[in-house]
């Protein structure tokens, strides 16, 4: 299994997951010409798309998505919100009914967010094990079993956040947004704390804020945590996530 990233933050999010079998799409918030690049131009091993929510950085190029004649996961709030058309292609899914795409095992979830029904993803496949997939919410409720591979936001440091709001950098009003919304370093921190990382192999940093983190600093504190490989998302980066066969 491959993980390529397409793109990660506030400029549009999109990753792809290359297995020998299939491929799946989580988000699309890059234009498809994107993904048809970093997949060689064959679209017939994408599955399907998934996505978490309707920001524009997650949901902005759906319609590409569709009419590629990619069928395209989402809940009914994200469809709703986005004022996207139904058609045979957009597939309702909702919080924890688990449902497959191609080869890949996907239990959705709930999290917090400003949004309608935003979902994040635990996701099953032979080739990787168990990935958690978790962006766009300031902390998780839950505890997950038997991971092998962790994609999550850690957004912002509360320390870089605060010298920029008293700098005026940043509002007020933004701020308290972000801490709402979004994931500090020290909750990915405690989120890391709280669940059995034994079989974890990767752990990839998502969604770093351009103007709050630092991702030299935050990739060394998780690494100090956690002593597992840890990797920023960016552009272009193509991460191995081989893994013998898992329970789900």
């Amino acid at each position: 299994m491959e993980l390529r990233v397409l793109g990660s933050g506030s400029q549009g999010n999109g990753y792809l997951l290359v297995s020998n079998q299939d491929t799946l799409l989580i988000e699309c918030g890059v234009k498809f010409s994107e993904v048809k690049r970093a997949l060689d131009f064959d679209l017939s091993i994408l599955s399907g798309c998934v996505a978490t929510h309707s920001h524009g950085d997650h949901f902005k190029y759906a319609k590409e998505v569709i009419a590629a004649g990619v069928d395209l996961y989402g809940s009914e709030g994200t469809f709703k919100e986005s004022g996207l058309k139904m058609t045979h292609r957009t597939l309702v899914i909702t919080d924890q009914d688990t449902f497959c795409v191609g080869s890949f095992k996907i239990l959705p979830f709930a999290v917090k967010h400003d949004t309608l029904e935003p979902l994040n993803f635990f996701i099953f496949h032979p080739e990787m094990g168990n990935l958690l997939f978790l962006t766009d919410t300031w902390y998780s409720a839950f505890k997950f079993k038997n991971l092998n591979q962790i994609m999550l936001e850690i957004n912002y440091s509360e320390d870089i956040l605060n010298a920029n709001t008293l700098s005026g950098r940043v509002s007020h009003f933004v701020a308290n947004r972000i801490r709402t919304n979004h994931m500090e370093l020290q909750t990915g921190k405690d989120l890391l704390l709280a669940n059995d990382l034994s079989g974890v192999q990767n752990i990839v940093l998502l969604h770093l804020s351009d103007a709050n983190s630092n991702a030299t600093e935050f990739k060394q504190e998780i690494y100090k945590q956690t002593d597992i490989p840890t990797i920023v998302a960016e552009r272009n980066t193509r991460i191995s996530l081989n893994r013998s066969p898992s329970n789900f």
